[in-house]
Order: structure tokens, then C-alpha cells, then sequence
């Protein structure tokens, strides 16, 4: 799939991938399976996520399923660059999370020979698309959209509805303020 079988002995080419969908469908779960990956292939990696971040601890990242991965928490994307010097592979998490300058983050990472892998919410609560996730797809060689099922209707879920009354556009939370749901389910909720 990837063109790391091509390349000529010592060469090193970067690209981006982004993996994205809704809450609960196995986006960080893919994240961490390609990171290990790497490791297992011993490869320099490092896993960066939003200093704000902290739900489940405040250094790893860890999926809904319990699966984790030794991270560094970061408060701005520009941080990544500097502290991903001499690595082959670059995982973010929560990418949605972090400012606009992430794309040039993750263009000047990719150009500079490393594999960049993403991670993120495609669309926020209310079903627009969020923060720097739309520009990430956009200059992304590979684009994964993984789906959580429909808790409604057990469709395939692509929209993280909120279950709580709070209307800021972030909010970190789990299954007691979301829910995956379908296209249909969504609409019929949002009435």
C-alpha cells in the first residue's frame, strides 16, 4: 500500500496520513496499530497529542478500548517540529484539537522524509466539519475513515452526537456526554 517497498536502499521519502471518523470508532485504536507497527519494523517514532488532552492520562495516548501508547503532550502544533528531530514516523492525536498551523507542521515533516500518521474527528457535535481536520484530508496522501456503530439503530455511525446541554464546540468527554450515531439517527436527534 505504501511506497516505503519502492524506494532504493538509504532513500527516504514523508507523506501524510490522516485516520478520521466519529467518536467511538476506532480512530486512536488505528493510530496506536500503526505506531506499533513502526516500532515493531524499529523505526524512531513518536506520538504526539494536545496538552489538553488528559481524559484518560495525561502523557499517553489511550483508546476507548484501553490501548496505549507512550506520548507527548504539546499546548501548540510548532512544538511537534521541534521535538521530532531524527524521527522516522510522526503519530498526532486529536488533531482536531490543535491550531492551523498543524498542516505546515505536518507538510514540513513529510517533505523533511518522515511518515506523518493523523488522527482526528472529522466533524464536531454539530455535524460541520472540525477545526484543521477538513486541510489535513486535503494535503494527505492516504485517508482512512473509520465508523462507530449506531447506538439508535446499529447502522454504521458516522456523526458524534452530544448527549448534554453544554453548547461549546469543545468539550473532552466519553459515553456520558456522546453517542455514535447514523445520518439518519443524527437528524431525527437534532429535531
Amino acid at each position: 500500500m505504501f511506497v516505503e517497498n519502492t524506494l532504493k536502499q538509504g532513500e527516504k521519502r514523508g507523506w501524510i496520513e490522516v485516520i478520521c471518523g466519529s467518536m467511538f470508532s476506532g480512530k486512536t485504536e488505528e493510530l496506536i496499530r500503526r505506531l506499533k507497527r513502526a516500532k515493531i519494523a524499529k523505526l524512531k517514532v513518536e506520538i504526539f497529542k494536545p496538552e489538553m488532552d488528559t481524559r484518560y492520562h495525561v502523557e499517553d495516548v489511550v483508546s476507548h478500548e484501553g490501548n496505549a501508547i507512550s506520548s507527548t503532550p504539546v499546548p501548540l502544533s510548532g512544538n511537534i517540529l521541534l521535538l521530532a528531530d531524527n524521527m522516522d514516523v510522526v503519530g498526532i492525536d486529536e488533531a482536531q484539537f490543535f491550531d492551523d498551523g498543524l498542516v505546515d507542521v505536518c507538510n514540513a515533516l513529510a517533505n523533511s522524509g518522515v511518515r506523518v500518521v493523523v488522527a482526528g474527528l472529522d466533524m464536531d457535535y454539530t455535524g460541520k466539519p472540525f477545526g484543521i481536520m477538513p486541510k489535513l484530508m486535503a494535503v494527505a496522501e492516504f485517508v482512512t475513515k473509520v465508523h462507530a456503530i449506531c447506538v439508535d439503530c446499529g447502522h454504521i455511525a458516522n456523526h458524534s452526537y452530544r448527549i448534554t446541554d453544554h453548547a461549546e464546540l469543545v468539550m473532552l468527554g466519553e459515553t456520558d456526554s456522546y453517542k455514535p450515531l447514523c445520518r439518519d439517527c443524527f437528524a431525527k436527534n437534532k429535531i
